[in-house]
């Protein structure tokens, strides 16, 4: 396979040592197979998710995307930025189009980018990893380097809000997006094509202001994943897994229920996949863990 290089947009909580750190050690095992480089954007910064959308003022927040891009213009030429969090997807796509549009925040953006000594060409193309292993790789492609197939587990794969809409993945049904089902089944395992809840919004803009509406929400994600069989939900956003993984010690304690259910990143099962161990996969940063991934990666 053909070497590839991109220039790469962590984002803050797939950085080293941040919360879903198990998505960049995953995603790196994974590309090191794939034969991908990712060369890291220097001196990064947040791409103002959130928060950004709290006070802060548009031309504010989208100009911290406009450094990052710039960032990489400068650092990375002529290579397309790959973000892995969907939030920092979202944020610098939705920047470099809205400064293609608007030249009024463009060059507002640029008044601002003047004062650290950077300018901005928006020239850059900026894609999801999914987008790459679909496009640039293929399923064939992500199949061929397979050497343990997860035979015998059944993913429900959790595609989440951001990687959805508004941009969505080209070719995708914004109702029932099948490019996780396609990937769960290149690397061997059963996927859950007809799972009703894979666009569903986790809540993760409400699990602190009003956690009783998110767990709500989270309760019947995993809920459909149970119904169907599922052993676990694997998914392409660090707040989708997070919430989804985390709160459900709380939602048995408040519903009676008893879910123990793995949440994973498609990263992670192509990794295991690909005969990477256990630890390089990440598997050891899991709330709960994902035994038969374990178990499989042991083999």
């Amino acid at each position: 396979m053909a070497k590839k290089e991109y220039s790469f947009y962590p984002g803050c909580s797939s950085q080293k040592g941040a919360t879903s750190s198990n998505y960049l050690t995953s995603t790196q095992s994974m590309c090191d197979v794939l034969d991908i480089t990712l060369n890291e954007i220097p001196d990064w910064n947040c791409c103002g998710a959130s928060i950004g959308y709290g006070g802060g003022g548009e031309l504010p927040r989208l100009t911290l995307s406009a450094r990052n891009i710039a960032l990489s213009e400068q650092h990375n030429a002529g290579q397309e930025i790959v973000a892995t969090c969907a939030a920092c997807w979202l944020a610098t796509r939705e920047a470099k189009e809205r400064f293609e549009h608007n030249k009024t925040l463009f060059d507002g953006a640029q008044q601002a980018l003047a004062e650290g000594g950077l300018s901005l060409k928006n020239q850059t193309a900026v894609r999801h990893m999914v987008e790459v292993l679909i496009e640039d790789i293929g399923y064939e492609g992500i199949k061929s380097g397979v050497k343990k197939p997860l035979e015998g587990l059944k993913i429900a794969g959790y595609v989440g809000c951001q990687t959805n809409r508004p941009f969505g993945i080209v070719g995708e049904s914004y109702e029932n997006p099948l490019y996780l089902d396609k990937m769960i089944e290149s690397v061997g395992a059963d996927s859950v094509p007809t799972y009703e809840k894979k666009v569903q919004c986790c809540g993760g803009a409400l699990a602190m202001s009003e956690p009783e509406k998110s767990q709500e929400m989270i309760k019947g994600i995993i809920e459909a994943a149970y119904d169907h069989g599922a052993d676990m939900i694997a998914t392409p956003c660090p707040l989708c897994q997070a919430n989804v993984e985390i709160y459900q010690n709380d939602i048995n304690a408040k519903y009676g229920t008893k879910f123990d259910m793995p949440v994973v990143y498609y990263s992670q099962l192509i990794s295991i996949a690909y005969g990477k161990s256990a630890k390089e996969s990440a598997l050891d940063g899991q709330v709960v863990p994902a035994k038969k991934l374990e178990e499989l990666a042991n083999k």
